[in-house]
């Protein structure tokens, strides 16, 4: 099935003005739920998690890393959170230790 091209343009262009039409404070509000969300997801596994929340996220996903410490240890450790942004569901990734999530500057 062809659509003509006038519908075709008008979704494309509905789309990029719905992107460009996210304020500041949307942008904000939306970190901010991926924050909490992911933080109560996380306080089964790590005690006194913080999280470092990806701005925007990808097309369909807020991302974190959850980090804390592993419950009943001393040990560091971290989580990737994704929280669905249609329904707002959140999946916690298996432990990652600091070793692992760790930058290392000279490879």
């Amino acid at each position: 099935m062809r659509l003509p091209f006038p519908l075709v343009a008008f979704a494309i262009l509905g789309t990029a003005t719905t992107a460009v039409a996210s304020s500041d404070d949307a942008w904000k509000e939306f970190a901010a739920t991926v924050e909490q969300k992911c933080l109560a997801a996380a306080g089964d596994m790590l005690d006194a998690p913080e999280a470092v929340v990806d701005p925007f996220g990808s097309a369909r996903f807020g991302l974190a890393i959850v980090t804390g410490k592993a419950k009943g240890t001393d040990t560091m450790a971290s989580h990737i959170c994704v929280l669905d942004k249609q329904s707002e569901t959140v999946e916690i990734g298996s432990e990652l230790s600091a070793e692992q999530v760790r930058i290392k500057a000279d490879k």
